[in-house]
Formats: C-alpha cells, sequence, structure tokens
C-alpha cells in the first residue's frame, strides 16, 4: 500500500495553477519538460526530494 503523503503535485511556475504530473519523495528529474494545461505554458524544470527548481533557458 502506498503512502500518499509522499505525493505532490506539480504546480506551474508561472501561473501558479495545479498541472497534470504529479512527483513522489524519490522522483528525480532533470531538464523535464512541464506543460500547464491552464496557461498552455512550458517550463522547464528540476525536482529532487519533492523540491523544484525551474531551469532558466538561455535566450538565443
Amino acid at each position: 500500500m502506498q503512502n500518499y503523503e509522499e505525493i505532490k503535485w506539480i504546480f506551474c511556475p508561472i501561473c501558479g495553477n495545479k498541472t497534470r504530473d504529479q512527483i513522489r519523495k524519490d522522483t528525480i528529474l532533470i531538464n523535464y519538460p512541464l506543460y500547464c494545461p491552464k496557461c498552455k505554458q512550458n517550463s522547464l524544470i528540476a525536482a529532487k526530494d519533492l523540491k523544484i527548481t525551474v531551469i532558466k533557458e538561455p535566450d538565443a
């Protein structure tokens, strides 16, 4: 049986709404393209130990 206290929703860093993705405490994401269905924007994130960091893309 899963412990649901370890699961957390990922929120959009642009608009702050809940996305369709969840992470667990042992999830590690590197350069993950996060899509928000509300604001229809893509963000590049990294996640480790339920801490999400937004990766800023350099302007070309």
